[in-house]
């Protein structure tokens, strides 16, 4: 039997066990996997997973399948695409065959070094003292792509430590950025130090995609969206990376975060979800109109401006200083065309070419008046129709926002 014990680490020093998770038999199939609570947390507990693991005594056994192998609640510290590339050659360096690595063994390997405040403990020993090192964003991107090619080179030890936890398919690395140092930013910063992830280019994105990616977040908050700081990182020799600050951390303090689909164990890989569920989700949990609102206006945003990928792990709930959930920074807002062309979480039942009738029949439901919603529409229709405006601020290749305008144009024809 493997166990892992689960623990809530909120700063250096601050920290409590949650629980333990065990698993049986041979793995990754064929065995049972368990969780159980700690006693001492179940006295005062935070509801850390409200919809499908509730604190509770006893044992509790993951039979979710469909859903994927763990609970939803520590499939958040595991990584997508990047992060478990680099994860599955760290396993090969070491000799052992992928069919034998388990969950467990994954979130052994992360240790502390995840997104979000839960870590694993005993972690895995991968042979580095953990010091935050400099960082040349231009070699690791470099590096990121032979990566991706299958090649071995050098600084693959600090691109399996910096790039090891993010989720999503991009490259990317987690960086401590103060003036013009960078460092890696996997474990807890130095002090002047504040957290941020860069994303490298993947093979099949344009040279100008960190631009792109930039000109979209000025376009979100001219928009009202909620959003984290974000900026260009320029290399010596004239790359451009777009980077935001992350939500999960604010110095070296850490919160809990869960996304949308983790929280009621919907594959994001699937697409079977509307928008319709994540404002109900939005308002049982948060219990905050604001917040309803700010999903409304992510929706229409999303349409507005062909951001197709919006499936439902790229919407988060972070659990506050008080211990209540509230809606996370919006992040992963791209120019998209989606799987088949379609939005990946349909607009009332709308998935192919949603438009403003679709958008205001989610809006009544959710406890939205008209005006509010109306207002909304109105809102981000004016500043996606400045989008040439944001992508000139962002350096964007005239060539690449062209094909952007023209798509956002035909989605606000029928906004």
């Amino acid at each position: 039997m493997k166990r892992l014990e689960v623990r809530l680490t909120r700063q250096p020093g601050e920290e409590s066990v949650v629980g333990q998770l065990a698993e049986t038999g041979p793995r990754p199939a064929g065995g049972r996997l368990y969780f159980e609570y700690d006693p001492a947390f179940l006295r005062d507990p935070l509801w850390l997973s409200p919809f499908k693991l509730p604190p509770q005594p006893g044992l509790v056994e993951h039979r979710d399948h469909a859903f994927g192998p763990i609970f939803g609640l520590f499939d958040d510290s595991l990584p997508d695409g990047w992060g478990l590339l680099l994860m599955d050659r760290f396993f090969q360096q070491r000799g052992t065959p992928l069919a034998e690595v388990s969950v467990l063994d994954r979130l052994a390997y992360l240790g502390t070094r995840t997104m979000g405040a839960l870590t694993y403990h005993p972690p895995a020993d991968d042979g580095d003292g953990r010091r935050a090192q400099p960082l040349d964003l231009h070699e690791m991107a470099r590096a990121s792509l032979q990566v991706i090619q299958g090649a071995a080179q050098e600084v693959l030890p600090q691109l399996l430590r910096a790039g090891g936890s993010p989720a999503g398919a991009r490259p990317k690395v987690l960086v401590g950025v103060r003036d013009g140092e960078i460092l890696s930013g996997e474990d807890d910063l130095p002090p002047g130090f504040s957290p941020w992830m860069v994303k490298f280019h993947a093979r099949q994105d344009a040279p100008d995609s960190g631009p792109g990616e930039f000109a979209y977040s000025l376009m979100a908050r001219d928009a009202g969206l909620a959003m984290g700081p974000t900026r260009l990182f320029e290399t010596a020799r004239g790359e451009r990376f777009f980077g935001v600050e992350r939500f999960d951390r604010r110095g070296n303090l850490r919160f809990h975060v869960q996304t949308f689909g983790n929280l009621l164990h919907v594959n994001f890989r699937i697409p079977s979800c509307d928008y319709r569920q994540l404002l109900e989700v939005i308002r049982i949990l948060t219990r905050n109109h604001q917040d309803v609102l700010e999903g409304f206006r992510r929706m229409v945003f999303n349409v507005l401006t062909h951001n197709r990928d919006d499936h439902v792990k790229n919407f988060a709930f972070r659990l506050n200083d008080a211990g209540d959930w509230e809606l996370a920074p919006a992040y992963d807002l791209v120019f998209s065309p989606g799987p088949g062309g379609e939005h990946t979480m349909t607009v009332a039942g709308e998935g192919h070419a949603p438009g403003r009738s679709h958008l205001l029949q989610v809006a009544g439901p959710a406890g939205l008046t008209d005006r509010e919603a109306r207002e909304v529409l109105d809102q981000v229709a004016s500043a996606a129709a400045r989008w040439r405006t944001h992508a000139r601020d962002a350096g964007m290749a005239a060539k690449s926002a062209k094909v952007v305008e023209k798509a956002i144009q035909e989605c606000l024809a029928r906004g």
